[in-house]
C-alpha cells in the first residue's frame, strides 16, 4: 500500500502532458478502469484528450 501512495504522489508532480502520456501508452481507449475491480463506471465528465 505505502508503494501505491508514494507512486500517486510522484506521478501528481508530474506535467500535464507526461500524465496523458501514460494513460494513452497503457489505456489508450481511455477505458474506465475502475469497472475491472467491482466498481460503477464514472460518468462521462466532458474531458477531452486534446484539451491542455
Amino acid at each position: 500500500m505505502e508503494s501505491a501512495i508514494l507512486r500517486e504522489k510522484r506521478i501528481k508532480a508530474w506535467r500535464r502532458a507526461w500524465k496523458l502520456d501514460l494513460i494513452e501508452n497503457t489505456n489508450p481507449e481511455w477505458r474506465d478502469v475502475a469497472t475491472d475491480f467491482g466498481f460503477e463506471p464514472l460518468r462521462e465528465t466532458g474531458f477531452l484528450r486534446s484539451q491542455e
